[in-house]
Protein backbone atom coordinates (compact mmCIF):
# COMPACT_ATOMS: atom_id res chain seq x y z
CA UNK A 1 0.00 0.00 0.00
CA UNK A 2 2.75 2.49 0.85
CA UNK A 3 4.44 1.87 -2.67
CA UNK A 4 1.09 2.43 -4.27
CA UNK A 5 0.53 5.64 -2.18
CA UNK A 6 4.38 7.09 -3.62
CA UNK A 7 3.76 6.01 -7.26
CA UNK A 8 0.04 8.46 -7.00
CA UNK A 9 2.56 10.94 -5.22
CA UNK A 10 5.07 10.65 -8.25
CA UNK A 11 2.14 10.66 -11.19
CA UNK A 12 0.61 13.65 -9.77
CA UNK A 13 3.93 15.82 -9.25
CA UNK A 14 4.68 15.13 -13.30
CA UNK A 15 0.86 16.42 -14.00
CA UNK A 16 1.37 19.21 -11.68
CA UNK A 17 4.80 20.26 -13.59
CA UNK A 18 3.40 19.70 -16.94
CA UNK A 19 0.60 22.21 -15.92
CA UNK A 20 3.26 24.58 -14.49
CA UNK A 21 4.96 24.16 -17.64
CA UNK A 22 2.09 25.09 -20.35
CA UNK A 23 1.54 27.88 -17.99
CA UNK A 24 4.59 29.44 -19.06
CA UNK A 25 4.48 28.51 -22.48
CA UNK A 26 1.11 30.39 -22.70
CA UNK A 27 2.34 33.37 -20.87
CA UNK A 28 5.35 34.20 -23.05
CA UNK A 29 3.05 33.72 -26.03
CA UNK A 30 0.33 36.01 -24.46
CA UNK A 31 2.71 38.77 -22.35
CA UNK A 32 5.40 39.41 -25.22
CA UNK A 33 8.96 37.93 -26.61
CA UNK A 34 10.78 37.80 -23.70
CA UNK A 35 11.73 34.08 -24.05
CA UNK A 36 12.11 34.03 -27.65
CA UNK A 37 14.12 37.28 -27.39
CA UNK A 38 16.28 35.46 -25.01
CA UNK A 39 16.62 33.02 -26.88
CA UNK A 40 17.46 35.04 -30.10
CA UNK A 41 19.99 36.89 -28.49
CA UNK A 42 21.59 33.78 -26.67
CA UNK A 43 22.08 33.14 -30.62
CA UNK A 44 23.98 36.23 -31.40
CA UNK A 45 21.28 38.66 -32.02
CA UNK A 46 18.08 39.85 -31.21
CA UNK A 47 14.40 39.44 -32.71
CA UNK A 48 13.75 42.70 -33.98
CA UNK A 49 17.54 42.58 -35.69
CA UNK A 50 16.82 40.07 -37.67
CA UNK A 51 13.44 41.24 -38.75
CA UNK A 52 14.51 44.33 -40.00
CA UNK A 53 16.62 42.78 -42.86
CA UNK A 54 13.27 41.03 -43.56
CA UNK A 55 10.10 43.32 -43.08
CA UNK A 56 11.14 45.88 -45.90
CA UNK A 57 9.70 48.67 -43.16
CA UNK A 58 11.24 51.88 -43.79
CA UNK A 59 12.16 55.11 -41.86
CA UNK A 60 13.07 58.95 -43.59
CA UNK A 61 15.16 60.70 -41.17
CA UNK A 62 16.42 64.19 -42.27
CA UNK A 63 18.14 67.33 -41.34
CA UNK A 64 16.72 70.45 -43.21
CA UNK A 65 17.60 74.02 -42.63
CA UNK A 66 15.39 75.88 -44.97
CA UNK A 67 13.01 73.45 -45.11
CA UNK A 68 13.53 71.90 -48.97
CA UNK A 69 14.73 68.92 -47.54
CA UNK A 70 11.63 68.30 -44.91
CA UNK A 71 9.43 69.08 -48.19
CA UNK A 72 11.00 66.26 -50.38
CA UNK A 73 11.42 64.11 -46.96
CA UNK A 74 7.53 64.49 -46.18
CA UNK A 75 6.57 63.43 -49.42
CA UNK A 76 8.91 59.98 -49.74
CA UNK A 77 7.07 59.10 -46.39
CA UNK A 78 3.57 59.87 -47.34
CA UNK A 79 4.29 58.04 -50.47
CA UNK A 80 5.53 55.06 -49.15
CA UNK A 81 3.30 55.25 -45.59
CA UNK A 82 6.07 55.58 -43.72
CA UNK A 83 7.43 57.60 -40.32
CA UNK A 84 9.95 60.55 -40.14
CA UNK A 85 12.30 61.58 -37.81
CA UNK A 86 13.60 65.42 -37.85
CA UNK A 87 17.01 65.62 -36.80
CA UNK A 88 17.25 69.23 -34.99
CA UNK A 89 20.70 70.35 -33.52
CA UNK A 90 20.73 71.71 -30.10
CA UNK A 91 21.72 74.79 -31.43
CA UNK A 92 19.13 75.69 -33.90
CA UNK A 93 20.42 77.63 -36.95
CA UNK A 94 18.72 81.08 -37.55
CA UNK A 95 18.54 82.50 -40.96
CA UNK A 96 21.28 84.94 -40.07
CA UNK A 97 23.37 81.00 -39.65
CA UNK A 98 22.48 80.08 -42.79
CA UNK A 99 23.32 83.29 -44.82
CA UNK A 100 26.42 81.62 -46.67
CA UNK A 101 27.34 84.84 -48.47
CA UNK A 102 28.31 86.60 -45.02
CA UNK A 103 31.63 85.55 -44.16
CA UNK A 104 30.66 86.02 -40.48
CA UNK A 105 27.71 84.07 -40.25
CA UNK A 106 27.51 80.25 -38.48
CA UNK A 107 27.55 78.28 -41.53
CA UNK A 108 30.38 80.05 -43.00
CA UNK A 109 32.57 79.93 -40.49
CA UNK A 110 31.47 76.08 -39.63
CA UNK A 111 32.91 76.03 -43.63
CA UNK A 112 36.18 77.01 -43.20
CA UNK A 113 36.66 75.68 -39.67
CA UNK A 114 36.81 71.81 -39.74
CA UNK A 115 36.34 71.78 -36.10
CA UNK A 116 33.32 73.59 -35.78
CA UNK A 117 31.35 70.79 -38.11
CA UNK A 118 30.98 68.71 -34.69
CA UNK A 119 27.39 69.88 -34.60
CA UNK A 120 25.51 67.86 -31.85
CA UNK A 121 22.26 67.01 -32.19
CA UNK A 122 19.06 67.03 -29.74
CA UNK A 123 18.21 63.49 -30.62
CA UNK A 124 20.18 60.82 -32.70
CA UNK A 125 18.16 57.90 -31.55
CA UNK A 126 15.01 56.98 -33.84
CA UNK A 127 12.34 55.00 -31.80
CA UNK A 128 12.06 51.14 -32.91
CA UNK A 129 15.03 51.52 -34.73
CA UNK A 130 15.74 47.63 -34.97
CA UNK A 131 12.63 47.50 -37.20
CA UNK A 132 13.52 49.10 -40.10
CA UNK A 133 15.41 47.43 -43.08
CA UNK A 134 15.67 50.86 -45.11
CA UNK A 135 16.71 54.40 -43.96
CA UNK A 136 15.78 57.22 -46.43
CA UNK A 137 18.17 59.87 -45.25
CA UNK A 138 18.20 63.50 -46.25
CA UNK A 139 19.58 66.33 -46.16
CA UNK A 140 20.85 69.61 -48.22
CA UNK A 141 24.21 70.59 -49.73
CA UNK A 142 26.66 72.61 -48.38
CA UNK A 143 29.74 73.19 -50.17
CA UNK A 144 29.12 70.47 -52.47
CA UNK A 145 29.30 67.85 -49.23
CA UNK A 146 26.05 67.15 -46.94
CA UNK A 147 25.39 69.50 -44.72
CA UNK A 148 27.24 68.47 -41.67
CA UNK A 149 24.60 68.10 -39.11
CA UNK A 150 23.82 64.67 -40.37
CA UNK A 151 26.91 63.45 -38.96
CA UNK A 152 26.19 63.33 -35.19
CA UNK A 153 23.18 61.25 -36.25
CA UNK A 154 25.47 59.25 -38.92
CA UNK A 155 28.13 58.40 -36.29
CA UNK A 156 25.62 57.61 -33.28
CA UNK A 157 23.80 55.15 -34.77
CA UNK A 158 24.32 51.17 -35.85
CA UNK A 159 23.33 50.59 -39.97
CA UNK A 160 24.12 47.00 -39.98
CA UNK A 161 21.50 44.78 -42.18
CA UNK A 162 20.45 48.27 -43.08
CA UNK A 163 19.75 49.81 -46.82
CA UNK A 164 20.82 53.52 -46.79
CA UNK A 165 19.26 55.66 -49.36
CA UNK A 166 20.43 59.19 -49.27
CA UNK A 167 18.55 62.09 -50.57
CA UNK A 168 19.68 65.67 -50.90
CA UNK A 169 18.59 68.92 -52.12
CA UNK A 170 20.32 71.69 -53.40
CA UNK A 171 20.52 74.93 -55.76
CA UNK A 172 22.75 73.35 -58.23
CA UNK A 173 25.08 71.05 -56.59
CA UNK A 174 24.63 67.31 -57.42
CA UNK A 175 24.44 64.37 -54.52
CA UNK A 176 28.26 63.45 -55.85
CA UNK A 177 30.27 61.06 -53.50
CA UNK A 178 27.63 61.78 -50.16
CA UNK A 179 27.06 58.32 -49.57
CA UNK A 180 30.45 57.14 -49.69
CA UNK A 181 31.04 60.54 -47.72
CA UNK A 182 28.67 59.59 -44.56
CA UNK A 183 29.22 55.47 -45.45
CA UNK A 184 32.76 55.90 -44.22
CA UNK A 185 31.40 58.06 -41.01
CA UNK A 186 29.44 54.89 -40.58
CA UNK A 187 31.22 52.05 -41.27
CA UNK A 188 28.25 49.97 -41.54
CA UNK A 189 25.12 49.32 -43.76
CA UNK A 190 24.71 49.43 -47.74
CA UNK A 191 24.54 52.98 -48.85
CA UNK A 192 22.92 53.50 -52.63
CA UNK A 193 23.96 56.26 -54.60
CA UNK A 194 20.63 58.56 -53.77
CA UNK A 195 19.35 61.08 -55.77
CA UNK A 196 19.42 64.98 -55.57
CA UNK A 197 16.33 66.88 -55.68
CA UNK A 198 16.00 70.79 -56.79
CA UNK A 199 15.28 73.12 -54.22
CA UNK A 200 12.08 73.64 -55.58
CA UNK A 201 11.26 69.75 -55.29
CA UNK A 202 7.46 69.13 -55.85
CA UNK A 203 5.41 65.93 -54.72
CA UNK A 204 5.54 64.85 -58.35
CA UNK A 205 9.16 64.97 -58.25
CA UNK A 206 9.30 62.67 -55.16
CA UNK A 207 7.05 60.47 -56.87
CA UNK A 208 8.64 59.93 -60.13
CA UNK A 209 11.71 59.67 -58.71
CA UNK A 210 10.29 56.79 -56.21
CA UNK A 211 8.14 55.20 -59.39
CA UNK A 212 11.25 54.99 -61.76
CA UNK A 213 13.85 53.43 -58.79
CA UNK A 214 11.86 51.01 -57.28
CA UNK A 215 11.46 53.48 -54.57
CA UNK A 216 15.14 54.61 -54.74
CA UNK A 217 16.42 50.93 -54.63
CA UNK A 218 18.42 51.34 -58.43
CA UNK A 219 21.38 52.43 -57.89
Amino acid sequence: MRSASVLIKKVLACVVGLGMMGLVACGSGAGGSSTNDASSAARGGSSSSSSSASNGKAVVVYFSASGNTKRAAEAIAEELDAPTFELTPQQPYTDDDLDWTDPDSRVTREHENESLQNVKLADTKVPDWDTYGTVYLGFPIWWMAPAWPVNDFVKSNDFTGKTIIPFCTSASSDIGSSASTLQKLAGTGTWLTGHRFSGSVSEKDVTDWLSQTKNGMDK
